[in-house]
């Protein structure tokens, strides 16, 4: 799953980057901001894997463990 969502990030990060190249070839202000704003959802899409990829890891971790039953 890792590989695809990698694939997925280099992918969106290069259409950024080519929307940033236009915006620099054109002088256009919105063409920029919508590389940013790729840019950044392909960031933000890694850092939420990893989070809940953490918070699952932890909530397995926790439903291993035995209580006593009072």
């Amino acid at each position: 799953m890792l590989i695809a969502i990698l694939m997925f990030d280099v992918a969106l990060v290069a259409w950024s980057l080519h929307l940033m190249q236009q915006a620099f070839d054109r002088q256009e202000f919105s063409l920029m901001l919508a590389g940013t704003l790729v840019a950044m959802s392909a960031a933000a899409m890694l850092v939420v894997y990893f989070l809940i990829g953490g918070c699952m890891g932890y909530i397995a971790q926790m439903s291993q463990h035995t209580y006593p039953l009072y």
